[in-house]
């Protein structure tokens, strides 16, 4: 068995061209940018949100791995990609021998990170998850013309700004977006991520965390 890493994992030319021709396929499809800074900023944050919480290094490397590899099913089709995913990381990581309890730490995040289907079964998930459905920013937007944007790109270009945040004691998880009302509202925000949002407040649960929401600093939820 292998102790795989993440840099190698980001370094992979097979993983790196089937992230880039899923990101083509959901660019064909109209949807906001998931490619290296979506998967790379996803990777960074959960392995941090673990290692603050003292979770040891490998279980951050872990979700990490999970990060970087956990929209690759959109080469599939975006209908149940973390499924999809899920299968490949799989295949990919049985290649390169990684222990199967490693794989199967992975290979389970990646099957729950998407709101319709997905639910928080260990700390990796969780953290995962987490880390995923708080990348909503402007730079995501791959829609250059304002007056056809859809409420998917109205919410992300609205935000100018977002931070996800642990609590000095570390027991509190908070999600803070400045949303730009000029592009979006915040009842647009909760109707297409209303669903995100109560998975996170269970994510954070999962962690020992109370999740909040912070809008334009009022708190939400």
């Amino acid at each position: 068995m292998n102790v795989i890493t993440f840099e190698e994992i980001k370094s992979n030319a097979d993983i790196r061209t089937y992230i880039e021709k899923a990101d083509e396929a959901l660019l064909a499809l109209g949807y906001t940018e998931h490619s290296f800074a979506h998967v790379t900023k996803v990777a960074e944050t959960a392995g941090w949100l673990l290692t603050e919480l003292g979770y040891d290094e490998r279980e951050a490397e872990l979700v990490r791995i999970a990060g970087f590899l956990h929209d690759i099913g959109n080469l599939v089709n975006r209908s149940e990609h973390s499924q999809s995913g899920a299968v490949m990381a799989f295949r990919i990581l049985d290649r390169l021998n990684m222990p199967p309890h490693e794989i199967a730490e992975v290979v389970g995040a990646i099957g729950n990170h998407d709101e319709g289907t997905g639910v928080p079964v260990n700390a990796i998930s969780a953290a995962l998850f987490l880390a995923d459905k708080s990348d909503v920013r402007r730079t995501r937007v791959r829609n250059h013309d304002i007056s056809t944007f859809d409420i998917h790109d109205r919410v992300n270009y609205s935000v100018r700004h977002s931070s996800l945040t642990l609590s000095d004691d570390k027991t509190e998880i908070a999600l803070s977006l400045t949303l730009d009302t000029e592009y979006s509202s915040v009842s647009e925000y909760f109707e297409i991520f209303l669903d995100r949002m109560l998975l996170c407040r269970k994510a954070a649960e999962k962690l020992g965390l109370r999740f909040r929401l912070v809008v334009n600093e009022q708190v939400l939820m």
